[in-house]
Protein backbone atom coordinates (compact mmCIF):
# COMPACT_ATOMS: atom_id res chain seq x y z
CA UNK A 1 0.00 0.00 0.00
CA UNK A 2 2.40 2.48 -1.03
CA UNK A 3 0.71 5.57 -1.90
CA UNK A 4 3.63 7.34 -2.17
CA UNK A 5 5.41 5.72 -4.34
CA UNK A 6 3.26 3.93 -6.59
CA UNK A 7 1.41 7.14 -7.38
CA UNK A 8 4.48 9.05 -8.08
CA UNK A 9 6.33 6.47 -10.14
CA UNK A 10 3.16 5.95 -12.43
CA UNK A 11 3.23 9.68 -12.77
CA UNK A 12 6.51 10.74 -13.98
CA UNK A 13 6.70 7.12 -15.91
CA UNK A 14 3.88 8.81 -17.39
CA UNK A 15 5.03 12.28 -17.73
CA UNK A 16 8.26 10.81 -20.31
CA UNK A 17 6.15 10.02 -23.02
CA UNK A 18 4.54 12.57 -25.32
CA UNK A 19 3.58 15.56 -25.54
CA UNK A 20 -0.37 16.25 -25.91
CA UNK A 21 -2.15 19.03 -27.73
CA UNK A 22 -5.18 18.30 -25.68
CA UNK A 23 -6.89 15.75 -23.28
CA UNK A 24 -8.00 12.34 -24.89
CA UNK A 25 -10.70 10.63 -23.60
CA UNK A 26 -9.87 7.97 -20.95
CA UNK A 27 -11.74 4.74 -22.60
CA UNK A 28 -10.25 5.63 -26.39
CA UNK A 29 -6.69 5.09 -24.20
CA UNK A 30 -7.80 2.16 -22.83
CA UNK A 31 -9.13 0.56 -25.77
CA UNK A 32 -5.90 1.23 -27.67
CA UNK A 33 -3.75 -0.47 -24.95
CA UNK A 34 -5.97 -3.41 -24.26
CA UNK A 35 -6.00 -4.06 -28.34
CA UNK A 36 -2.41 -3.62 -28.15
CA UNK A 37 -1.60 -5.04 -25.28
CA UNK A 38 -0.61 -9.34 -25.64
CA UNK A 39 -3.09 -11.44 -24.28
CA UNK A 40 -1.68 -12.85 -20.78
CA UNK A 41 -1.43 -9.71 -19.25
CA UNK A 42 -1.98 -9.83 -15.93
CA UNK A 43 -1.99 -6.03 -15.21
CA UNK A 44 -3.41 -2.68 -16.35
CA UNK A 45 -2.84 0.54 -15.06
CA UNK A 46 -4.28 3.88 -16.51
CA UNK A 47 -2.96 7.36 -15.09
CA UNK A 48 -4.16 11.08 -15.51
CA UNK A 49 -0.62 12.96 -15.22
CA UNK A 50 -2.78 16.33 -16.10
CA UNK A 51 -4.16 15.66 -12.76
CA UNK A 52 -1.31 14.36 -10.57
CA UNK A 53 0.84 17.63 -12.17
CA UNK A 54 -1.92 19.35 -9.48
CA UNK A 55 -0.52 17.56 -6.60
CA UNK A 56 0.92 20.09 -3.52
CA UNK A 57 4.62 19.97 -4.23
CA UNK A 58 4.41 17.61 -7.14
CA UNK A 59 7.81 18.34 -8.11
CA UNK A 60 9.56 17.64 -4.84
CA UNK A 61 7.44 14.56 -4.64
CA UNK A 62 8.49 13.02 -8.12
CA UNK A 63 12.01 13.65 -7.24
CA UNK A 64 11.75 11.74 -4.17
CA UNK A 65 10.35 9.05 -5.38
CA UNK A 66 11.41 8.44 -9.04
CA UNK A 67 13.35 5.45 -9.46
CA UNK A 68 16.66 5.20 -11.08
CA UNK A 69 15.21 3.39 -13.98
CA UNK A 70 12.44 5.65 -14.57
CA UNK A 71 15.12 8.26 -14.27
CA UNK A 72 16.96 6.78 -16.83
CA UNK A 73 13.95 6.41 -19.38
CA UNK A 74 13.42 10.15 -18.96
CA UNK A 75 16.91 10.78 -20.00
CA UNK A 76 16.33 9.01 -22.70
CA UNK A 77 13.70 10.26 -24.11
CA UNK A 78 14.73 13.75 -23.68
CA UNK A 79 17.67 12.97 -26.23
CA UNK A 80 14.99 12.10 -29.05
CA UNK A 81 13.21 15.77 -27.97
CA UNK A 82 10.26 14.36 -26.46
CA UNK A 83 8.98 16.45 -23.71
CA UNK A 84 6.95 16.15 -20.56
CA UNK A 85 4.76 19.02 -19.71
CA UNK A 86 1.62 18.68 -21.84
CA UNK A 87 1.08 14.85 -21.08
CA UNK A 88 -2.48 13.58 -20.07
CA UNK A 89 -2.78 10.08 -20.49
CA UNK A 90 -0.91 6.87 -20.44
CA UNK A 91 -1.65 3.14 -19.69
CA UNK A 92 0.80 0.72 -18.68
CA UNK A 93 0.45 -3.22 -19.03
CA UNK A 94 2.69 -5.80 -17.34
CA UNK A 95 3.51 -9.59 -17.96
CA UNK A 96 4.49 -12.39 -16.41
CA UNK A 97 8.00 -13.87 -17.03
CA UNK A 98 9.34 -16.33 -14.55
CA UNK A 99 9.28 -14.10 -11.14
CA UNK A 100 9.61 -10.86 -12.98
CA UNK A 101 7.43 -8.53 -14.81
CA UNK A 102 7.88 -6.81 -17.96
CA UNK A 103 6.06 -3.97 -18.52
CA UNK A 104 5.05 -1.82 -21.40
CA UNK A 105 3.03 1.21 -22.30
CA UNK A 106 0.86 3.29 -24.79
CA UNK A 107 0.64 6.96 -24.74
CA UNK A 108 -1.86 9.53 -26.78
CA UNK A 109 -0.44 12.74 -27.94
CA UNK A 110 1.02 14.54 -30.49
CA UNK A 111 4.12 13.12 -32.22
CA UNK A 112 6.37 14.49 -34.70
CA UNK A 113 8.20 11.50 -36.24
CA UNK A 114 10.87 13.63 -38.82
CA UNK A 115 11.61 15.84 -35.37
CA UNK A 116 12.27 12.13 -33.57
CA UNK A 117 14.50 10.89 -36.35
CA UNK A 118 16.68 13.45 -36.49
CA UNK A 119 17.38 14.10 -32.71
CA UNK A 120 17.90 9.94 -33.12
CA UNK A 121 20.53 10.53 -35.92
CA UNK A 122 22.10 13.39 -33.89
CA UNK A 123 22.44 10.64 -30.82
CA UNK A 124 23.83 8.43 -33.16
CA UNK A 125 20.91 6.46 -32.23
CA UNK A 126 19.93 4.01 -35.08
CA UNK A 127 16.14 3.14 -36.34
CA UNK A 128 15.60 -0.40 -35.65
CA UNK A 129 12.89 -1.32 -38.16
CA UNK A 130 9.12 -2.78 -36.43
CA UNK A 131 6.95 -3.57 -38.82
CA UNK A 132 6.20 -0.39 -40.74
CA UNK A 133 7.46 2.17 -38.26
CA UNK A 134 10.61 2.28 -36.22
CA UNK A 135 11.92 2.38 -32.84
CA UNK A 136 14.79 3.93 -31.32
CA UNK A 137 16.52 2.06 -28.46
CA UNK A 138 18.81 3.07 -25.80
CA UNK A 139 21.34 0.02 -25.16
CA UNK A 140 22.83 -2.30 -27.32
CA UNK A 141 20.10 -5.31 -25.80
CA UNK A 142 16.49 -5.81 -26.78
CA UNK A 143 16.00 -5.08 -22.99
CA UNK A 144 16.56 -1.85 -23.12
CA UNK A 145 14.26 1.46 -23.15
CA UNK A 146 12.82 1.25 -27.09
CA UNK A 147 10.56 4.19 -28.11
CA UNK A 148 8.21 3.92 -31.11
CA UNK A 149 5.93 6.20 -32.94
CA UNK A 150 2.98 3.92 -34.30
CA UNK A 151 1.08 7.36 -35.62
CA UNK A 152 1.21 11.41 -35.21
CA UNK A 153 -1.17 10.60 -32.08
CA UNK A 154 -0.13 7.49 -30.72
CA UNK A 155 3.30 6.09 -28.97
CA UNK A 156 4.64 3.24 -27.08
CA UNK A 157 7.14 2.05 -25.12
CA UNK A 158 8.99 -0.89 -24.10
CA UNK A 159 12.00 -3.36 -24.54
CA UNK A 160 12.01 -3.63 -28.38
CA UNK A 161 10.75 -7.56 -28.33
CA UNK A 162 7.95 -5.97 -26.25
CA UNK A 163 7.31 -3.43 -28.99
CA UNK A 164 7.48 -5.81 -31.63
CA UNK A 165 4.88 -8.30 -29.92
CA UNK A 166 2.83 -5.10 -29.52
CA UNK A 167 2.63 -4.46 -33.58
CA UNK A 168 1.96 -8.20 -34.36
CA UNK A 169 -0.98 -8.03 -31.69
CA UNK A 170 -2.14 -4.45 -33.07
CA UNK A 171 -1.85 -6.30 -36.48
CA UNK A 172 -4.41 -8.88 -35.53
CA UNK A 173 -1.60 -11.80 -35.74
CA UNK A 174 -1.64 -12.58 -31.81
CA UNK A 175 -4.37 -12.39 -29.83
CA UNK A 176 -4.93 -9.12 -27.48
CA UNK A 177 -5.47 -8.33 -23.81
CA UNK A 178 -9.28 -7.36 -25.00
CA UNK A 179 -9.79 -11.00 -26.41
CA UNK A 180 -9.44 -11.82 -22.87
CA UNK A 181 -13.39 -11.36 -21.67
CA UNK A 182 -12.89 -12.28 -18.14
CA UNK A 183 -9.33 -9.79 -18.17
CA UNK A 184 -11.08 -7.16 -19.73
CA UNK A 185 -13.97 -7.44 -17.70
CA UNK A 186 -12.10 -6.48 -14.61
CA UNK A 187 -10.86 -3.90 -16.56
CA UNK A 188 -13.81 -2.36 -17.18
CA UNK A 189 -15.08 -2.77 -13.70
CA UNK A 190 -11.87 -1.05 -12.54
CA UNK A 191 -12.08 2.00 -14.89
CA UNK A 192 -13.21 5.27 -13.13
CA UNK A 193 -12.41 8.83 -13.00
CA UNK A 194 -9.96 9.10 -10.61
CA UNK A 195 -5.65 10.27 -11.07
CA UNK A 196 -4.76 6.75 -11.26
CA UNK A 197 -6.71 3.13 -11.43
CA UNK A 198 -5.65 -0.22 -12.38
CA UNK A 199 -6.47 -4.12 -11.97
CA UNK A 200 -4.52 -6.88 -11.21
CA UNK A 201 -4.38 -10.66 -11.53
CA UNK A 202 -2.70 -13.68 -11.22
CA UNK A 203 0.86 -13.15 -10.17
CA UNK A 204 0.54 -9.04 -10.62
CA UNK A 205 -1.32 -9.02 -7.24
CA UNK A 206 1.54 -10.08 -5.06
CA UNK A 207 4.01 -7.58 -7.09
CA UNK A 208 1.24 -4.98 -6.71
CA UNK A 209 1.65 -4.97 -3.02
CA UNK A 210 5.29 -5.91 -2.70
CA UNK A 211 5.66 -2.44 -4.85
CA UNK A 212 2.90 -0.30 -2.82
CA UNK A 213 3.55 -1.87 1.13
CA UNK A 214 6.44 0.34 2.43
CA UNK A 215 9.10 -0.74 5.02
CA UNK A 216 8.94 -4.53 3.64
CA UNK A 217 11.51 -5.46 6.62
CA UNK A 218 9.07 -5.14 9.08
CA UNK A 219 6.64 -7.47 7.12
CA UNK A 220 7.34 -11.09 7.20
CA UNK A 221 5.31 -12.37 4.10
CA UNK A 222 5.03 -14.90 1.58
CA UNK A 223 2.97 -12.67 -0.51
CA UNK A 224 2.43 -15.14 -2.94
CA UNK A 225 0.64 -17.20 -0.29
CA UNK A 226 -0.97 -14.88 0.99
CA UNK A 227 -2.96 -13.70 -1.99
CA UNK A 228 -3.20 -17.84 -2.96
CA UNK A 229 -7.01 -17.05 -2.80
CA UNK A 230 -7.61 -14.02 -4.79
CA UNK A 231 -9.11 -13.68 -8.22
CA UNK A 232 -8.84 -10.12 -9.10
CA UNK A 233 -7.63 -7.03 -7.48
CA UNK A 234 -8.98 -3.12 -8.42
CA UNK A 235 -7.00 0.10 -7.36
CA UNK A 236 -7.82 3.31 -7.91
CA UNK A 237 -6.13 6.44 -6.28
CA UNK A 238 -8.28 10.03 -6.15
CA UNK A 239 -6.27 13.14 -5.68
CA UNK A 240 -8.08 15.72 -4.05
CA UNK A 241 -7.21 17.84 -0.92
CA UNK A 242 -5.43 14.51 0.69
CA UNK A 243 -4.35 10.87 -1.29
CA UNK A 244 -7.20 8.76 -1.53
CA UNK A 245 -6.70 5.56 -2.06
CA UNK A 246 -9.51 2.69 -2.49
CA UNK A 247 -8.53 -1.36 -2.86
CA UNK A 248 -10.36 -4.43 -3.56
CA UNK A 249 -10.09 -7.61 -3.63
CA UNK A 250 -12.41 -10.63 -4.60
CA UNK A 251 -11.60 -13.79 -2.83
CA UNK A 252 -12.60 -17.23 -4.02
CA UNK A 253 -14.50 -18.08 -0.66
CA UNK A 254 -15.54 -16.01 2.18
CA UNK A 255 -13.08 -18.06 4.23
CA UNK A 256 -10.62 -17.12 2.22
CA UNK A 257 -11.70 -13.22 2.98
CA UNK A 258 -12.01 -13.59 5.98
CA UNK A 259 -8.61 -14.95 6.62
CA UNK A 260 -6.77 -12.51 4.76
CA UNK A 261 -8.88 -9.50 6.55
CA UNK A 262 -7.23 -10.68 9.33
CA UNK A 263 -3.80 -10.51 7.66
CA UNK A 264 -4.71 -6.98 6.53
CA UNK A 265 -5.79 -6.50 10.38
CA UNK A 266 -2.47 -6.99 11.46
CA UNK A 267 -0.79 -5.60 8.71
CA UNK A 268 -2.08 -2.46 9.81
CA UNK A 269 -0.80 -2.42 13.55
CA UNK A 270 2.45 -3.69 12.73
CA UNK A 271 2.87 -0.88 10.02
CA UNK A 272 1.53 2.33 12.70
CA UNK A 273 4.33 0.74 14.81
CA UNK A 274 7.21 0.94 12.55
CA UNK A 275 5.29 4.65 11.17
CA UNK A 276 5.47 5.79 14.21
CA UNK A 277 9.20 4.94 15.19
CA UNK A 278 10.63 5.79 11.59
CA UNK A 279 8.49 9.25 11.26
CA UNK A 280 7.31 10.34 14.58
CA UNK A 281 6.61 14.13 13.29
CA UNK A 282 5.27 12.86 10.41
CA UNK A 283 1.10 12.42 10.07
CA UNK A 284 0.59 8.39 10.33
CA UNK A 285 -1.51 7.31 7.49
CA UNK A 286 -1.78 3.73 8.90
CA UNK A 287 -4.48 5.44 11.65
CA UNK A 288 -7.17 5.77 8.30
CA UNK A 289 -6.63 2.55 7.00
CA UNK A 290 -9.86 1.33 6.66
CA UNK A 291 -10.08 -2.73 6.51
CA UNK A 292 -13.48 -4.09 5.69
CA UNK A 293 -15.30 -7.04 4.33
CA UNK A 294 -18.46 -8.29 2.66
CA UNK A 295 -19.24 -11.64 2.01
CA UNK A 296 -15.84 -12.95 -0.84
CA UNK A 297 -14.76 -9.41 -1.02
CA UNK A 298 -11.94 -7.48 1.02
CA UNK A 299 -11.79 -3.61 0.84
CA UNK A 300 -9.16 -1.51 1.96
CA UNK A 301 -9.50 2.58 2.13
CA UNK A 302 -6.81 5.16 3.32
CA UNK A 303 -6.18 8.71 3.57
CA UNK A 304 -3.19 10.13 3.13
CA UNK A 305 -2.02 13.95 3.90
CA UNK A 306 0.39 14.92 1.20
CA UNK A 307 2.77 15.67 3.95
CA UNK A 308 2.96 12.13 5.05
CA UNK A 309 3.72 11.27 1.13
CA UNK A 310 6.80 13.92 1.83
CA UNK A 311 7.80 12.32 4.81
CA UNK A 312 10.96 8.91 4.76
CA UNK A 313 9.01 6.17 5.51
CA UNK A 314 7.29 5.59 1.54
CA UNK A 315 10.49 5.54 -0.53
CA UNK A 316 10.32 5.02 -4.16
CA UNK A 317 11.12 2.02 -6.24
Amino acid sequence: MRIGKGCITAAVLTLSLAIWPKAAPAQDIVQEAMSSFPVGTVRVEYSSPAKLRALPNYATLSQRYTGQGIRKLEEDLAKLGIQQEEINELVIGWQAQGAEMSLEGVAQGRFDPKSTSERAAAQGLAASPLGKTSAYCFGAEAGGNCVAIFSDSLGAFGSLDSLAAMIKTRDGETPNAGSDSTFAKHVEEARSDAAIWGVSVGPAIADWFKGWMPNQSNVQLDWKQTFKGVDVLRYNVQTTDKVYLAVKLDCTSSQTASSLTQVFQGLKLVQQMAWQTQNPNAPNPFQSLAVDRSDRQVQLNMTTPYSALEAGGMPGR
